[in-house]
């Protein structure tokens, strides 16, 4: 097996491409700090990082071109991940070192994008990609503004992977996500630690992206956006695509700041379905167990089981609900917001068959639970057992509409279990729908 090792000033893709026209090897990072545009790697590659060895990006955009992927759900030219592996097989990255996606210049270029409430692309970075994408003035999103074509890279994506490791290194100052998975399946990670700034937007840790058969072990997550993250498409696009994510695994992680600690959705266009969590730790995450979807979305999040999970200054533990607002369009709120009942058609989203288990969350900030479906497709199914909270004290409570996203919609003075259009939900042993 060919071995390179790549010294500090050394241009890593010179030694995977060595990789590549051998069929395979080890690349090694030594330590140090190594500055490098965009990395692609090879099948049958193990990308080891040494102890004390730093992989940091230049955070120019134009050093990023694009490439086919999908961006928040649906399929479109983004900007190159900074680390990129398409159609690769058997691909191992491991060692105790990091990979540092200099993400600061760009959160703040998505900040002033914010605070300008711009919508359409004006920087020759956008504008190129806006030429690709016709159809960008019409995009929906998470939040992360895609109508503007400022379409920030991943740190690493897996691009229609099969039997991918990664273990034991560090992810930190991603752009935008951290590590996306797209239709990719056979994945193990483990004892990996991914830290973004918590007011760093769209900075999941994990995106399991219309995936299948993932483990996920003693992770250690502090991100600026969701953690575990689960999703399949967004609407008619992600029903055009039809992948699901299924099989996942999810045990023993820490999380820290996160606005979801374990995320499904809200792009769940082809469905999510057999996912256990279990025995993880949830730190002043913003909400514990989130699913959510939202009208245009699509799809059904089904057969969850999540359990033996402990959360301390939680804003909400267990947050179920099918309005979520951010990136819905203007034209868009009078009925993917509406309150009244709407046609069922195949962009409705449906969450059902969820099973919660042994859930202990002390210095609830915010409210206990908040479980609220649509009017024609109620949430289904839900059985949380053995559910004990408390909330904190009244100088650490925050508004209770800081429970979940939903454009203002649903929220009152309680703190307990709020529910609305449910069907069969049991709350200790107790029916409440």
């Amino acid at each position: 097996m060919l071995v390179i090792e790549v010294n500090p000033g050394k241009d890593i893709q010179t030694a995977i491409n060595k990789v590549t026209e051998a069929n395979g090897g080890q690349v090694i990072i030594t330590p140090g700090e190594h500055i490098t545009g965009p990395i692609e790697l090879t099948s049958n590659l193990t990308f080891t990082l040494q102890e004390g060895s730093i992989i940091k990006f230049k955070d120019d955009p134009m050093l990023y071109p694009p490439v086919w992927t999908r961006w928040e759900g649906v399929e479109c030219f983004a900007m190159h991940p900074l680390v990129y592996s398409n159609n690769d097989k058997n691909v191992k990255i491991n060692g105790t070192g990091t990979i540092d996606g200099s993400g600061s210049n760009w959160w703040k270029t998505f900040k002033k994008i914010e605070d300008e409430d711009r919508t359409l692309p004006r920087e020759n970075y956008e504008l190129r990609l806006a030429n690709l994408n016709p159809d960008y003035q019409t995009r929906t999103g998470g939040g992360g503004r895609p109508s503007t074509q400022f379409l920030r890279p991943p740190l690493i994506q897996f691009w229609k992977g099969q039997n991918i490791v990664i273990e034991g290194i560090t992810l930190k100052n991603s752009p935008f996500w951290t590590l996306h998975m797209v239709y990719s399946r056979d994945i193990q990670i483990e004892n990996m630690t991914f830290s973004n700034p918590a007011d760093a937007i769209n900075t999941d840790a994990m995106d399991i992206d219309s995936s299948e058969n993932v483990s996920v072990s003693n992770c250690l997550l502090d991100v600026g956006d969701d953690g575990v993250t689960l999703k399949s498409g967004s609407g008619a696009d992600g029903i055009r695509v039809n992948q699901p994510t299924k099989n996942v695994h999810v045990t023993g992680c820490r999380i820290l700041a996160s606005h979801g600690g374990i995320a499904i959705g809200s792009e769940t266009a082809a469905g999510i379905s057999n996912v256990e969590v279990s025995n993880c730790t949830f730190e002043g995450t913003r909400r514990g167990i989130r699913l959510k979807s939202r009208r245009t979305r699509g799809g059904t999040i089904q057969d969850i089981k999540l359990h033996d999970l402990t959360m301390d200054s939680c804003w909400c533990p267990i947050s179920l609900e099918q309005y979520f607002a951010p990136g819905v369009l203007p034209a868009e709120e009078d009925t993917v917001l509406s309150e009244e009942p709407q046609p069922v058609d195949n962009t409705t989203p449906h969450i059902k068959n969820i099973q919660i288990k042994n859930i202990t969350a002390t210095n609830v900030r915010a409210t206990a639970s908040f479980i609220v479906g649509l009017p024609e497709a109620h949430i289904q199914n839900v059985n949380i057992e053995n559910f004990n909270w408390s909330l904190a004290t009244p100088d650490h409570l925050l508004p209770t509409n800081y429970a979940e996203e939903t454009g203002g919609r649903f929220h009152d003075a309680s703190r307990d279990i709020k529910t609305i259009n449910v069907s069969n939900l049991v709350i200790n042993g107790k029916k409440l729908g």
